[in-house]
């Protein structure tokens, strides 16, 4: 692949990730739309495509942070280091982009296992009780069950959001590599 075939590939990654990332904000403004992003589609599919690695983890986690820092000023006037949990949600995020680097051939089995599978992830590391602090739940077994629980709601609408952002991501993007072999890296276009 050629530099200039490769800096066309992350230019169109990178704008396809900024167009997705941006729904957050529309998204934010429904409360029955709530966790209904394109969060968990933007991590596996940054994770699938950038050739470099490095890309795949900044690219993502940095649009998620600055979409972060940008939301909690407009909405609800805080700042994203004022709650105890970030670490948890971004370490998901990153085993997220991890899962997509996995995804040696996208198609809708591969990618809906992925997603599934990073939805599992991000529900069973940001619900510990006692990350946020709270008092909501016991900090115990059960305090987590509890909250695992009462989580289901806001992990269906993240798996619904993961499978519809994926599905015009990962779509969008292998059409476009089928129009388009400046897309291609340099193992497809050998095949």
């Amino acid at each position: 692949m050629s530099t200039q075939n490769n800096n066309t590939r992350n230019t169109v990654l990178v704008l396809m990730i900024l167009g997705a990332v941006a729904m957050r904000f529309l998204t934010y403004q429904v409360p029955v739309l709530s966790n209904f992003t394109p969060v968990g589609a933007v991590a596996l599919f940054g994770g699938a495509y950038f050739t470099d690695k490095w890309k795949a983890y900044l690219v993502p986690l940095l649009s998620l942070l600055i979409s972060d820092i940008v939301i909690n000023q407009w909405y609800v006037s805080r700042n994203i280091v004022d709650y105890s949990s970030t670490f948890w949600v971004y370490l998901s995020f990153a085993i997220m982009v991890f899962i997509g680097s996995r995804i040696k051939k996208p198609n809708v089995v591969n990618v809906a296992a992925a997603s599934l599978l990073s939805v599992v992830v991000f529900w069973l590391l940001t619900d510990f009780p006692w990350l946020y602090g709270g008092s909501l739940y016991p900090h115990t077994l059960t305090g987590y069950g509890q909250s695992l629980i009462a989580a289901i709601p806001f992990q269906r609408n993240m798996l619904l959001g993961d499978a519809l952002f994926g599905l015009i991501l990962f779509g969008s993007f292998e059409y476009a590599k089928a129009r388009f072999s400046s897309l291609r890296t340099r193992h497809e276009l050998a095949l």
